[in-house]
């Protein structure tokens, strides 16, 4: 009596395993790189802010070391607030130079003082970076929320940044922001390889009324949904981790009040809530923050679930695309009001 063949069943089984192997790899989720950015004035890390550093092994430091602007009574752009290190950047950290340039200096300048800003900037950059600890940097972010009558000029100077020889080795990375991605036939493109899409600051901050202008889902679907995927451009996602208290009188807009935390709001005498909403009223004059009484209070942040949904959002319409998730911004305040689980639940949305 013949044996059966047993060459078949082998086949079967090997392909079902190799199948399950490769459905196991497709299954895996992708290991997103994390970045903060740091935007104040003075480098002087503390302890929450570097554990949760290290804590989701964050490789990249986006450093603001100057905004570019006129002053007061100035006609040339001029460095301001730049940044002061009192301590380096960790050595397993790359720090990554952020500029900010007010849009409003494009007005006055021509191509030739373009150019000439564009060669001021590199040495003042280099010098910052040297004081963070790093002999040199591999990309430079510029800053700019450019319309379209200063996008032309700005376009430029990321163009011209791009010709300078000291900057051969560094990629120059422009930020986005929602209305450039949904009006690019309006606003362009800007001449970069990578930009980074900043989702937050999306609704109208100066209108009184009981809503987010930080992080807004609806916003978010109108300006993004079915056009992110198409953008020409390599995308980081910048995500929000602040919150900041709104201030009204007389339901008008009056400022971004500095001297009013969370502890104010559970002073009953001092502040009552109006009922599911996040306004509070000033039942008496606050000489610390400037407000008088009646004046409204909106304390806008953003939850866990928000981000969450952000990122769920965002991982649809990139479908796939690489990009890594950056964080704004890295202060003990901001940072404190999350835990490691709740940034690490936000990264594996994407």
């Amino acid at each position: 009596m013949k044996k059966k063949s047993m060459a078949f069943p082998k086949i079967k089984i090997f392909l079902c395993a190799a199948f399950s192997i490769i459905l196991l790899i497709s299954c895996q989720k992708k290991e997103h790189p994390v970045g903060f950015y740091y935007w104040k004035t003075i480098y002087k890390p503390d302890t929450i802010s570097q554990k949760i550093v290290q804590e989701l092994k964050s490789d990249a430091l986006f450093v603001r070391v100057m905004d570019i602007d006129f002053t007061d009574n100035g006609i040339e752009p001029t460095p301001i607030s730049p940044i002061s290190f009192e301590q380096t950047v960790d050595q397993n950290q790359e720090l990554i130079p952020v500029v900010f340039i007010n849009q409003r200096i494009f007005t006055e300048l021509d191509s030739l003082e373009i150019r000439g800003l564009a060669h001021k900037m590199i040495p003042f950059i280099a010098a910052k970076v040297k004081q963070g600890g790093k002999d040199a940097f591999k990309e430079l972010q510029i800053d700019c929320d450019w319309t379209k009558s200063s996008r032309d000029k700005f376009f430029y100077l990321l163009e011209f940044l791009q010709t300078i020889p000291e900057l051969n080795e560094v990629t120059v990375t422009s930020t986005l922001r929602l209305h450039q991605v949904k009006n690019i036939q309006t606003n362009g493109v800007p001449p970069v390889k990578k930009a980074t899409l900043m989702c937050y600051n999306m609704g109208n901050l100066r209108q009184f009324g009981d809503h987010n202008s930080i992080l807004n889902q609806q916003d978010l679907t109108t300006y993004l949904s079915g056009t992110l995927k198409n953008y020409p451009l390599q995308l980081d996602i910048a995500l929000p981790l602040f919150d900041w208290y709104v201030a009204f009188r007389d339901q008008q807009y009056i400022g971004i009040s500095k001297y009013i935390d969370q502890s104010d709001f559970q002073d009953n005498g001092l502040f009552t809530r109006n009922p599911k909403t996040e306004l509070y009223i000033l039942n008496q004059d606050l000489q610390k923050a400037n407000l008088k009484k009646g004046d409204v209070i909106r304390h806008e942040f953003v939850t866990k679930e928000q981000l969450i949904a952000t990122a769920k959002f965002l991982k649809k319409e990139l479908q796939g695309k690489e990009n890594r998730i950056i964080f704004y911004h890295l202060a003990p305040e901001v940072i404190s009001n999350y835990s490691y689980a709740d940034l690490q639940e936000v990264i594996a949305a994407f």
